[in-house]
């Protein structure tokens, strides 16, 4: 391989700088410009404002630059402006930046939808819907289970993140700050107990007894035959980058499928190549019933999307699934724009490199500071990895160094993402795209902030 990924030639010099007045001028000037006019309660991690962006480098207006530890939540994995998204996205809208596929169609709609039925898992007949973000997609797989097997209950699981709608508050686990004061909720909601590792109480089970435990809940609590549908990350995202033992998916999609329960992974996090594959549920063969997509799949423009099997989507009566800016024609554009440099560059290969490189320094990390016990676990597969941070000598969550450590990157022109129920998750999803040496670079200035706080 090559020092820059797969000969990729960028826009913007790939090195990180940050000038002794961050933030400058002009992003505070911009931030109070924001204060005036913009709601409170929309929060930003990073204080300054971004003027351009490339492959793994983001500009903010004051001429700083960041290395891209984050990629927008894992959306920009083809980088920021890939040209070939970019080109696409200008000759769309060059024709038409809107009709309304259910007033007059298009055949981008189509041609994205027959991208999706072709990558996602199984080689049954599948459809495929676009709607515009992640929190849609899950409602829409939700209505279609829900439709189609005329029962109402769901289930989803400990630490689960699926979006900020009604429904989709009440699916997410975390309180704050995503669902403190906006109750009520949807009912019919249930929340099982995830496999999660490094938190069991007992360190031996497996994820096939993880599983049964959560089965035998559902049972109890709920019984099978009222389930519509049971949803999960693969890797869960907010919650902390959980990924579950090795036989969970796998047992629950089984038992699924023999209840006649709609089995939905939700993918808007760790799907299109974040992982190393298409999709995180490859990774142990699991083909759900419907998957939702989102965030990576057109390279910043808004688009999501549920494709599912025939049968499921086909049994929703003509109107029952849609919205107006679904499937938007200059989305769709970028969205096979983005596919094409998915396989042109070979990200799925590119993510398990990214994975060898980062997992190999953080271990070292963990290893080096093993006295101190601050690196309680690090996990993740491909480019979507985590260090969960705890109080020395113990596993209690530790957000104050985690918020410490975030700091001091950024200071050094490093923008990384935290996340977890217990807010001590430090989470890495660099673009695809990025540079070997910008992402050791990066991984050498989160080392130092680390030991620095430690």
């Amino acid at each position: 391989m090559t020092s820059t990924a797969y000969d990729i030639t960028y826009r913007l010099e790939q090195k990180r700088r940050v000038q002794a007045d961050f933030p400058g001028p002009k992003s505070l000037a911009l931030t109070e410009r924001r204060k005036a006019v913009v709601a409170a309660g929309v929060a930003s991690s990073v204080p300054v404002f971004v003027a351009d962006a490339d492959g793994g480098i983001i500009h903010d207006v004051d001429g700083n630059s960041f290395i891209d530890l984050g990629s927008g939540i894992a959306v920009t994995s083809v980088g920021a402006s890939d040209p070939a998204v970019v080109g696409a996205v200008k000759e769309a809208v060059e024709h038409f930046t809107h009709t309304c596929f259910m007033v007059t169609p298009y055949e981008g709609y189509v041609a994205v939808a027959e991208q999706l039925n072709r990558l996602t898992p199984g080689d049954h007949e599948k459809r495929t819907v676009l709607f515009n973000s992640g929190a849609e997609a899950v409602e829409n797989a939700v209505k279609v289970a829900r439709l189609a097997t005329g029962r109402d209950a769901v289930v989803a699981f400990d630490h689960a993140y699926h979006g900020r709608t009604n429904l989709t508050m009440a699916l997410t686990a975390k309180a704050m700050p995503y669902k403190t004061n906006f109750g009520p909720f949807a009912p019919e909601i249930y929340r099982m107990p995830m496999s999660y590792p490094y938190r069991e109480e007992n360190p031996e089970i497996t994820g096939a007894e993880a599983a049964k435990r959560a089965i035998s809940m559902i049972e109890k609590q709920i019984g099978g035959e009222q389930v519509a549908a049971i949803i999960i990350e693969p890797i869960q995202g907010e919650g902390g980058f959980i990924v579950p033992a090795e036989g969970f998916l796998p047992a629950l999609a089984a038992w699924a499928k023999d209840k006649g329960i709609v089995f939905i992974a939700d993918e808007v996090q760790s799907g299109f190549c974040r992982t190393g594959e298409w999709f995180a549920v490859n990774h142990e063969g699991v083909i759900p019933d419907i998957i939702t997509m989102a965030k990576g799949i057109a390279g910043g423009m808004p688009l999501s999307a549920i494709t599912g099997r025939a049968e499921l989507l086909d049994a929703v009566h003509p109107g029952g699934l849609g919205g107006t800016y679904g499937g938007n024609p200059v989305a769709c554009a970028a969205a096979l724009a983005s596919i094409g440099s998915m396989e042109m560059y070979g990200l799925n290969a590119r993510a398990r490199h990214i994975e060898e490189i980062a997992l190999g320094k953080l271990r070292e990390l963990a290893t080096e500071l093993s006295d101190s016990s601050v690196i309680g676990d690090v996990r993740g597969r491909g480019a979507m990895l985590a260090i969960e941070l705890v109080q020395a000598g113990s596993k209690e969550p530790n957000p104050e160094l985690t918020k410490a450590v975030a700091a001091a990157c950024l200071k050094e022109g490093v923008i990384i993402l935290t996340c977890g129920t217990y807010g001590n998750v430090i989470r890495l999803l660099p673009p695809l795209v990025i540079s070997d040496e910008l992402l050791l670079d990066g991984l050498q200035v989160l080392a130092s902030a680390i030991k620095a706080n430690a």
